[in-house]
């Protein structure tokens, strides 16, 4: 093998130098048959020489090698052998006197023939038999001297593989991303192998972009070490994120030119993939035929080479195929004997994907076929098989460390759910729905620790979607949970902010044993397919607070395709109801809704737009958009009963959980009546809830718990370090002092109790420089009664996921301690932050709700500062201040136009300031006994006035973007 100065590394002399090095070159170029020609001819000469420790080792070298190459040939059985005998090679020389420089060759000897046995089995689909052997090379792993952690990569990289194999892709991306975080670049045929399974698992769980980054950098690696067949191969794995990409003619072009190449190679197992996946897509184009010639030529290759899990992926797709064309009978035997398969090596993500396909044509069948008295039992049938899978699919996003993962893992999931809530509409059990709406809106719950929080009835499973094509360098995972040690596992831990499965929900308020939502669909997931569906911690559907007496219906809307409402009556009111959304109407509203809102464009021209021609800007077409809203949204049932409530009883309390797709819909503006101006807020309040999840678990210690006498945190136009005045993060409400009626709203606070900070006189609460982060801990862990913060809040961009990025802008330099990126000389203290608190940095660290312990009321008043509640995971900064104790936060659904903006943008006079109103409303409202209805009450006054005038200071374009979220 050339050394790095291109000349031959002695090892055992010529001809074997010069021979192994040259079967090395032929390997990088593809030509694997050259290679095991060159190996195999060695061999034969090493055989012929007088036996000795020293011969022995040389020949079991060659072995070893000639194993790996006919591995990477797709040639298990010669693969097998040869590892076989260069093991008895090895064990036989085991005990012989040998320098530490002879022991440690013989070590690496050993842990290549380890890892390769176990490469070999998990191709073949012995997965339990693979992860024994990784094991047992990382028993002898410690005793061989790896500074470098070459081996030690390569035994990651296998475990990574395993990962994988059995579709456990969140924990096999938190491996490998570490892994690839501590391998050195020495590692030349490492890294760029954990770039690939990174672009795999990128391709795997929806995220293209990120896909071909990795596959963009392994194939920068592979060209630069010469290694011409690897760069062939990535074209099956670009034509795989093709095909998942729904870029099918790309993809076929891709598969074909790589079928090529496999062919020439005699690399019979890839190949094979490319034949299951090229019969997928001419099965896509109506190719009947050539789909049925290609998988059968799959499947015996597969067979031929023993890989049960890949032949087993061929059945699959061949049994959609015998559906389709009418033969019921061959799909039943090809899906059982796939799913037989897949139960018995444990790969439990398949045995989903049969389910979820006997549970569609099960649908297909039901909406082809009349049948009759039978209907029930045969939707009842679909829902067995359905329900659990999805719960099971939605599951697995827990395995993933970012939300960003897990908000796209969730895209892919969401196909199966909306077949269970077809199937329930189908059979009109409301009871179902019920429960499918307070399963999916309990929330994930927020996991402290640094450990995975996914865990498993007995194995940490996953399941994929649909079945896949997979290169076979794809097939790979691990039984149980791997750790890694040092570094990696550090870096691993503190990655993301991760997520549990949620909490049972009681189907009762009563605490005590009772129905939990799903609970028999719950059972069997955990049961079949070995993942933790939901946490053990249950909590009633029903919460009550002691905000109000009066009657209270909590809504609960989920999107699943469509949008599906929920509602159950409390409070001295009877009575509950089931409501759905078709898709297409609910999208065409929310588009309305969201042309009409500041933001919506870039910057100041969004904000520009939404005065000068968005519906909001004017009486007629804001009516408008408020009656379309609630044709696309609201029940005409539900609007019955709240009016009927009202007349007994009083005007009622709405508890509404928004699904993310609605969540910027102000309710309180939905023109319920056809004909007249009649809004929600007309008949009733409106009060906003998060998931059930984000009730803190364990309450605040005793020193953090408000009193009446505590004090009041103004935080009003901190000044950001780093941002002048007039610049994008400048002053929100000018001049300190130049705003009489904001200067008369500190004196009241200032006569009524203790204000902090501290200040002599009310002009000093603006536009400070020392309220950073560090303050507002100290503060808050004092005990306060209210928190008001004015100011700008940075929303986290929706399709990213991760509405845990959500920022405030305080005081704070560059040099604060926080998870958030700094912007110029200033740090952000973002929602993460809020969560985590010091958790992430620091061994000993604390989480955020100790450092930042919220008092029962905070106002956030800054652009878009509930928008968390748009995001799958509601993670965000309002959230944030609810689990970490508040128990009611008003915050904005959206961009929040400034008094200056008014100016500027309606030519309205200095003196008219209606975001100094909106804060004295929300203010006051904090102050009431029942601060959901104080805000309301000043709602109702604003509509009353924007009926009778249409003035632009009078808008809902700022006063219906404040709401009220409880838990």
């Amino acid at each position: 093998m050339p050394n790095e100065n291109g000349a031959v590394a002695q090892l055992y002399g010529e001809p074997f130098d010069s021979g192994l090095a040259r079967a090395e070159e032929y390997q990088l170029g593809a030509d694997l048959g050259a290679s095991v020609a060159v190996y195999e001819e060695l061999l034969a000469l090493a055989e012929s020489i007088e036996d000795s420790p020293d011969v022995r080792f040389l020949r079991a070298h060659l072995l070893a090698n000639i194993a790996s190459v006919r591995l990477v040939a797709t040639d298990p059985a010669g693969a097998e052998d040869a590892n076989t005998r260069s093991r008895a090679l090895l064990d036989g020389i085991a005990a012989e006197p040998m320098g530490p420089q002879g022991r440690q060759l013989w070590l690496e000897m050993l842990l290549r023939t380890l890892i390769t046995d176990a490469d070999l089995l998990r191709r073949t689909g012995r997965l339990d038999e693979a992860l024994a052997r990784l094991d047992e090379a990382a028993v002898r792993l410690p005793e061989f001297d790896d500074p470098d952690g070459l081996r030690t990569s390569e035994l990651g990289l296998n475990r990574v593989h395993l990962l994988m194999e059995r579709g456990e892709w969140g924990a096999a991306e938190q491996q490998a991303s570490a892994l690839l975080a501590t391998t050195p670049e020495t590692a030349v045929e490492t890294v760029p192998r954990l770039l690939v399974a990174l672009g795999l698992i990128c391709s795997s769980t929806g995220r293209f972009e990120a896909a071909e980054d990795f596959f963009a950098r392994a194939e920068d690696h592979f060209r630069a070490s010469g290694d011409a067949g690897e760069q062939q191969v990535l074209l099956a794995h670009r034509a795989y994120a093709a095909l998942h990409r729904g870029e099918l003619d790309l993809a076929e072009r891709l598969f074909a030119e790589a079928s090529a190449f496999f062919e020439g190679q005699r690399r019979f197992g890839d190949l094979a993939v490319c034949e299951q996946a090229r019969a997928f897509l001419a099965g896509r184009r109506g190719d009947t035929i050539g789909a049925e010639e290609l998988l059968a030529a799959s499947l015996v290759r597969f067979e031929r080479l023993g890989a049960s899990i890949a032949a087993a992926d061929t059945m699959l797709l061949g049994a959609q195929h015998a559906y389709e064309r009418g033969d019921i009978d061959e799909m039943k035997r090809l899906a059982q004997t796939a799913r037989d398969v897949y139960q018995e090596r444990e790969v439990y993500e398949r045995c989903a994907q049969v389910d979820l396909m006997l549970a569609r044509t099960l649908e297909d069948n039901l909406n082809r076929t009349d049948h009759g008295d039978r209907e029930s039992e045969s939707i009842g049938n679909a829902l067995s098989l359905a329900l659990p899978a999805a719960l099971a699919l939605e599951a697995a996003r827990y395995d993933f460390a970012t939300a960003h993962a897990r908000s796209q893992w969730l895209e892919l999931a969401d196909e199966a759910m909306q077949l269970v809530f077809r199937l329930a509409i189908r059979r009109q059990d409301q009871g179902l729905l019920f429960e499918l709406a307070e399963h999916r809106c309990a929330g994930a719950s927020l996991a402290l620790d640094r450990t995975p929080p996914s865990e498993p009835v007995e194995d940490p499973t996953s399941v994929f979607p649909n079945a896949a094509m997979k290169v076979m360098d794809a097939y790979d995972r691990v039984e149980g949970a791997m750790a890694l040690g040092g570094v990696a596992a550090e870096a691993a831990a503190s990655v993301g902010l991760r997520v549990a499965p949620p909490p049972k929900v009681r189907m009762s308020a009563q605490s005590g044993p009772g129905r939990v939502a799903l609970q028999e669909y719950i059972a069997a997931a955990e049961f079949r397919y070995h993942r933790r569906i939901a946490h053990e911690d249950a909590v009633p559907f029903w919460i009550t607070d002691d905000l109000t007496s009066r009657p209270v219906v909590q809504v609960r809307l989920v999107d699943a395709g469509d949008l599906f409402m929920t509602w159950t009556w409390a409070g001295g009111a009877r009575g509950f109801g089931t409501g759905h959304g078709p898709g297409a109407e609910v999208d065409a509203a929310v588009r309305v809704l969201a042309d009409a809102l500041p933001g919506t464009g870039d910057g100041a021209e969004g904000t520009r737009r939404a005065f000068d021609s968005g519906a909001l800007a004017s009486y007629d077409s804001e009516r408008g958009l408020a009656r379309l809203l609630a044709e696309a949204l609201w029940p005409e049932q539900l609007t019955a009963q709240i009016r009927q409530v009202a007349e007994r009883a009083g005007r009622p309390l709405i508890r509404i959980q928004p699904s993310p797709r609605v969540a910027q819909v102000p309710w309180e503006l939905l023109a319920v009546d056809d004909g007249t101006d009649v809004r929600l807020i007309d008949l009733a309040d409106v009060v906003t809830t998060a998931p059930a999840s984000l009730r803190p678990r364990d309450p605040a210690p005793a020193t953090t718990r408000s009193t009446g006498t505590d004090p009041v945190v103004l935080v009003l136009d901190p000044r950001v370090p780093g941002f002048r005045a007039d610049s994008a993060l400048g002053s929100v409400l000018g001049p300190p002092g130049s705003d009489p009626e904001l200067v008369s709203l500190v004196r009241r606070r200032m006569d009524a109790g203790a204000v902090v900070p501290s200040v002599a006189t009310p002009a000093e609460a603006f536009r400070r420089t020392d309220l950073d982060r560090d303050w507002l801990s100290g503060v808050l862990r004092k005990g306060a009664r209210r928190l008001l913060y004015v100011g700008h809040v940075s929303g986290a961009p929706v399709e990213g996921g991760q509405s845990e990025d959500g920022t405030l802008h305080l005081c704070c330099a560059a040099g604060a301690t926080g998870l958030a990126e700094p912007l110029r000389t200033h740090r952000p203290l973002s929602a993460k932050d809020l969560l985590l608190g010091s958790l992430p940095l620091r061994a000993d660290g604390e989480p955020g709700g100790r450092i930042w312990p919220a008092p029962r009321r905070v106002a956030l008043i800054g652009c878009e500062s509930g928008g968390d509640l748009r995001f799958a995971e509601s993670f965000g900064l309002a959230t944030a201040m609810l689990y970490n104790g508040a128990e009611l936060v008003t915050a904005t659904r959206w961009v929040l136009p400034t008094s200056f903006a008014f100016h500027r943008l309606a030519q309205l006079p200095d003196s008219v300031r209606p975001l100094t109103e909106a804060i004295i409303a929300v203010d006051t409202a904090h102050e009431d006994d029942d601060p959901v209805r104080g805000l309301g009450g000043w709602q109702r006054e604003q509509l009353d006035r924007w009926r009778a005038d249409g003035r632009i200071e009078h808008s809902p374009l700022l006063w219906a973007a404040m709401t009220c979220i409880v838990v």
